[in-house]
């Protein structure tokens, strides 16, 4: 039972790196537009979660059977639901051929094995969604229950059709285990909560360092770069399709009106205003053309080399027909692999690449060494980035602004009222994983001092 329950972490283990490549991009602008930073803290929780959750997947669906034609023979005694809530119990003493022990029981049960797995199976889904979501219990049970019923689901399918025939039995009792393991989980993440910093914590102290980190603006320029490139091929692409050849200005208008003119117009690029990022000047007074001209031309000087590289390389290696000449040489030469590209490029060529490889490798390094982290394009053309409001400093502006109005709207019946609606609009807006801990409601500081006024020191003698 090890070997079977060790392959899908091996297999889990064998397909997260290429995961974690694919949804890189994606996890950076979520977690930028999100909480404005990408914290090496939230960063490792949320991939520990995606790790997690492949392992989790795999775990209901590997180890695989080979398709043949007697499968469903074959798997016959699972093809007919388990609807029957307990009926784990007869299972373990089926498999303990109705003795009494504790051998025979639970130490060497292998239903009592299947049942412990099945509840340590979404245990950590509960640490996840308490710590790093900040979902409740109720919360909680209910997004296990689903998990649980789309791995049952999952099984009786044939993984949705791949399999004309379940090889694995959907059992009600599993998912009433793998719920539990869920809930169980979420009581757990309190005391380990506790102990770890919060998330909010780390985002918060990062952004006062550098309140426009510098991999923000990278994944604004990628996502930049990436429309630019998609918008040029697409305008080519309609024009040839209209029967004529695409003009050769259309990369160039396309370059000034992305990087020149929407941001004049809108203050930002498209990959900054996904980013929550916009451009200032240093003066502080507007932006003006020749600046966001001769920036756009700096940051054109410095990252297309390096991109004209790649995309050369990416033609050699693909083996395309274009450019025709390069690719003439490439397969008179019979070179394959990497060693194309030196095969292929002159030495003028190779060394224009490598230059321009170097010099944004130089950039790079340049930006990074900075007090400020400010490239040499921002620097040069005094354009600047500038952070937008993310999600979370908006929700805590609504909940602090909400606190203030019920204080406002309170003040008038006196101050055991104002520290009754305060302390309701903050329960309101506790987090989930903070409902464990005690809320502190501090009094208005006066003559008293800081444990509040007199009157709401009276009321509380008198109460007591």
């Amino acid at each position: 039972m090890a070997t079977a329950h060790l392959l899908p972490i091996k297999t889990a283990a064998a397909l997260f790196p290429l995961l974690a490549l694919l949804l890189l991009l994606p996890t950076a602008v979520v977690l930028y537009r999100r909480h404005g930073v990408m914290s090496r803290g939230r960063t490792l929780s949320l991939y520990g979660f995606l790790y997690y959750s492949l392992t989790a997947f795999c775990m209901t669906i590997v180890p695989l059977p080979k398709q043949t034609g007697d499968m469903c023979q074959r798997f016959a005694m699972v093809a007919h639901p388990q609807w029957m809530p307990g009926n784990t119990f007869s299972d373990i003493w089926k498999e303990a051929h109705h003795k009494v022990g504790l051998n025979s029981l639970v130490l060497q049960n292998p239903a009592v094995a299947g049942t412990v797995f099945n509840l340590l199976l979404l245990l950590p889904l509960g640490v996840f969604l308490r710590y790093h979501f900040g979902r409740s219990l109720r919360a909680t049970a209910v997004i296990g229950f689903v998990v649980s019923m789309s791995f049952e689901l999952t099984q009786w399918t044939g993984v949705w059709g791949l399999y004309n025939c379940p090889y694995r039995l959907f059992d009600v009792d599993d998912m009433i285990v793998n719920t539990a393991g869920a809930v169980i989980g979420w009581l757990l993440a309190g005391p380990v909560a506790r102990m770890l910093p919060a998330l909010e914590a780390l985002d918060g102290r990062a952004l006062a360092a550098r309140p426009v980190p510098f991999g923000r603006r990278l994944t604004a320029l990628v996502v930049d770069v990436a429309g630019y490139a998609v918008a040029s091929v697409f305008a080519a692409a309609v024009m040839t399709y209209q029967g004529g050849a695409a003009p050769s200005w259309i990369p160039v208008g396309i370059f000034v009106a992305w990087f020149i003119l929407l941001p004049l117009a809108t203050g930002a690029t498209p990959g900054k205003r996904l980013l929550l990022l916009k451009l200032v000047a240093d003066d502080g007074g507007p932006l003006v053309p020749w600046r966001l001209t001769l920036r756009a031309l700096l940051l054109g000087a410095l990252v297309m080399p390096f991109l004209s590289g790649l995309f050369l390389a990416m033609l050699t290696l693909l083996r395309e027909p274009w450019p025709s000449g390069l690719f003439a040489t490439v397969r008179d030469s019979g070179a394959q692999g990497a060693a194309a590209v030196l095969t292929a490029l002159s030495p003028i060529q190779l060394l224009a690449v490598m230059a321009g490889f170097a010099l944004t490798a130089t950039c790079a390094r340049k930006t990074l060494r900075h007090p400020d982290r400010l490239a040499p394009h921002d620097r040069i053309s005094g354009i600047r980035n500038a952070p937008l409001p993310h999600r979370r400093a908006k929700r805590a502006d609504a909940q602090g602004g909400g606190v203030r109005a019920a204080a406002q709207a309170a003040d008038r019946s006196g101050p055991v009222a104002v520290a009754g609606a305060v302390a309701r609009a903050a329960d309101d807006d506790a987090p989930a994983r903070d409902l464990d801990r005690p809320l502190v409601t501090p009094g208005p500081v006066g003559p008293t001092g800081p444990t509040g006024s007199a009157e709401v020191q009276r009321s509380g003698a008198d109460s007591r």
